[in-house]
């Protein structure tokens, strides 16, 4: 295979990046990366030394690309085998690039943030970071309508984002009864083939998520 994606099946970027090679029916290596092991570090620090994955390595084009955002623009313009997950039109590109930021930095951030207290027993004020989670629910609830897509008519970058940002920060803050925009828009990322696919493979390791007891019974 040409591609070699290294990461972990748990890692909530990582999600986001496997989303985006099914959705494109990408064939590729993966290489699951055990940061506990000094060999799986090294082996992942002589690619990208900041020892963060997603990581993709591009044998036929000699290229390392590091970055969820990035991979995907990446697979996009050199792997994709149909409807792009970046649109060709500058102005939907560019709010499918906004609503991508969005989820990494409004709502993966916080998250990984309250996670990473519990995994450490800091026991830190996480109130900012909940307030942040739940601000960006109501901007959401907002954004989306009935039964579309978050930010352009098709299934895009931001949703691939979406996911897994979603997925584990309602295990910490769950959506408001008044959200049904939300919480309908989650049900249908969950639905889609790509993302179910991306579901099963780390159920086997949901065990070991901090806030396990939080996901619902059909994520176990």
């Amino acid at each position: 295979m040409s591609l070699t994606l290294y990461y972990h099946p748990l890692s909530s970027f990582c999600h986001k990046a496997l989303v985006a090679l099914y959705e494109h029916r990408i064939d590729c290596e993966k290489r699951l990366i055990d940061l506990s092991s000094e060999t799986e570090r090294a082996e992942l620090a002589a690619l990208w030394p900041l020892i963060k994955f997603p990581v993709i390595r591009d044998h036929a084009r000699q290229r390392t690309v590091a970055e969820s955002s990035v991979i995907i623009e990446y697979l996009d313009h050199f792997h994709s085998g149909g409807q792009k997950l970046i649109p060709d039109d500058w102005e939907t590109a560019l709010q499918v690039r906004l609503w991508d930021r969005f989820f990494d930095l409004y709502v993966q951030q916080p998250m990984q943030q309250i996670v990473a207290d519990r995994i450490h027993a800091t026991q830190a004020d996480l109130s900012k970071q909940r307030v942040t989670l739940q601000t960006a629910y109501g901007m959401l609830e907002q954004q989306l309508d009935a039964g579309g897509w978050v930010a352009s008519p098709d299934f895009s970058m931001a949703d691939c984002s979406a996911v897994p940002a979603l997925f584990y920060a309602r295990t910490l803050v769950p959506y408001a009864d008044d959200y049904p925009r939300l919480s309908a828009y989650f049900e249908r990322l969950i639905q889609r083939p790509s993302v179910q696919q991306v579901l099963d493979e780390a159920k086997p390791w949901f065990a070991w998520y901090p806030f396990a007891e939080s996901l619902e019974a059909r994520f176990r």
